[in-house]
């Protein structure tokens, strides 16, 4: 949803990377089928590094308990003048949020690296327990505080998105917890789809997605996608965030010829809109003295 204060994203087209090209907005009434499609097949992306051992990316929700959770994605804009000193209070409040409050599992945060067509400099991650929390977490006296004196003063403005996902029912993959989660590059894709895309055609991209994510499963410790909650109203029906261990790690998979070939060849003719956004993790902010 589209924070109230806050401008409402670019109606056009993304030219991000590999997704670039101008097509005409994806309808809501056909959201519906795709997202049904998607969340029956996204438990199959999980974390290749659970404390459960290996899977290599496999499905097992035969073997492994899992339990829903629903990711929040914020973007943000700064301003340019922002200074060191702002950019980490801001950050800081923002990641604190979870000791202050209910509901939420767990947070990253950083400064995005690269440039991107909409112009947004940081990304908050936010895992909650159920949609209802969401809710809670945005209407809050000390959320509001925090946007009101450590975020809207330094920033243009703001977008979230959230999905619905699956993760292990245990500790350690759902709270992210452990010295795999302590650093590492997180990579954030939202889509949407174009109005004449066929429903096949969309099942197969996001197929060849879960398949490239299973094949590289040795360079990434977790994996969440969906349907975005609030696609009727939003720019994007689906998205999907992966935890690589390092940068290099990330750049395997983002610069393989089968990312690229996937999206030339599945994504590209089906795909409205897209954003790739990746930040390193930087849970304090101690990263931008």
């Amino acid at each position: 949803m589209l924070m109230p204060f806050l401008a409402q994203a670019s109606q056009t087209t993304l030219p991000v990377a590999s997704c670039s090209g101008l097509h005409r907005r994806h309808p809501a009434r056909n959201f519906g089928r795709y997202c049904r499609w998607w969340g029956a097949r996204s438990k199959a992306i999980h974390s290749p590094r659970s404390v459960f051992g290996p899977t290599n990316g496999a499905p097992s929700s035969d073997i492994v308990k899992k339990r829903k959770i629903v990711e929040h994605i914020i973007l943000l804009r700064a301003k340019p003048n922002i200074s060191d000193a702002e950019e980490k209070d801001m950050l800081d409040y923002l990641y604190t949020s979870q000791y202050q409050m209910r509901g939420i599992l767990t947070v990253s945060l950083g400064r995005i690296e690269g440039p991107n067509s909409e112009s947004f400099t940081h990304a908050v991650f936010m895992r909650f327990q159920q949609k209802e929390d969401i809710a809670k977490f945005q209407s809050s006296s000390y959320y509001s505080k925090v946007l009101d004196e450590h975020v809207k003063p330094v920033s243009y403005g703001l977008v979230s998105v959230d999905f619905e996902s699956e993760v292990e029912d245990d500790i350690i993959p759902l709270f992210r917890r452990g010295e795999d989660f302590n650093y590492g590059v997180e990579f954030m894709l939202l889509i949407s789809f174009l109005e004449t895309a066929s429903r096949e055609s969309v099942e197969d991209a996001l197929a060849h997605l879960q398949k490239l994510i299973i094949h590289y499963s040795s360079f990434i410790v977790q994996a969440t996608s969906g349907c975005c909650l609030d696609h009727m109203d939003g720019l994007y029906s689906h998205a999907a965030v992966i935890r690589f261990p390092s940068i290099d790690d990330f750049k395997l998979f983002k610069e393989s010829t089968e990312y690229k070939d996937m999206w030339t060849s599945k994504f590209h003719p089906v795909t409205e809109r897209c954003l790739e956004l990746h930040f390193v993790v930087d849970p304090v902010g101690n990263q931008l003295m």
